[in-house]
């Protein structure tokens, strides 16, 4: 069943199409929940209230795009949402401030598994994390980042500054 036909079916309340809209985007959508939250208990709460938000909001899906990219949309707002709940981001600090820690070595990131960085990246603080996984990985800009989060731009390149160094300590230890 191709993507329209599965969303007009969930639309309609077929129960297998929203089974077979589940099967098809949970796994993958689970892979983003597990890049924000803490362990993978928190992805997987993160994953259902992200799921009940597509469902409810699939009368809104203008077949516009990818579907899987509005679904992936909605699962980093709600992860978003979840983390705003319960951390607090560091304040303002100038990007400047951090590059001091940066060097210009090549990363070496290629040697590791994709399951070792995966490890890295959720061993990473809080606000490093998130705006990793939305600049490198989700592609967002540090502009969207910064309105977001409620942080300054400055405050989101300050993040990532120290996430890569953070990575790349890591790395260089090992």
């Amino acid at each position: 069943m191709d993507d329209f036909t599965l969303v007009n079916e969930c639309i309609k309340g077929n129960p297998k199409a929203q089974k077979a809209l589940f099967d098809k985007f949970a796994p993958r959508m689970y892979s983003v929940c597990l890049r924000y939250m803490k362990n993978g208990q928190q992805a997987e709460d993160v994953l259902q209230d992200g799921l009940v938000k597509v469902f409810t909001k699939l009368p809104d899906y203008k077949n516009e795009g990818v579907l899987e990219g509005w679904i992936r949309r909605i699962m980093v707002n709600t992860c978003l949402d979840q983390i705003r709940k319960n951390v607090k981001f560091q304040g303002d600090i100038q990007a400047e401030e951090v590059e001091y820690k940066l060097e210009h070595k090549d990363f070496i990131a290629e040697r590791l598994m994709a399951e070792d960085l995966m490890k890295l990246v959720q061993s990473m603080p809080e606000g490093y994390k998130v705006v990793f996984n939305m600049f490198a990985i989700e592609g967002y800009s540090h502009q969207e980042i910064a309105v977001a989060l409620g942080v300054t731009e400055s405050t989101s390149k300050s993040q990532y500054l120290r996430a890569r160094a953070y990575l790349r300590d890591r790395l260089e230890k090992r």
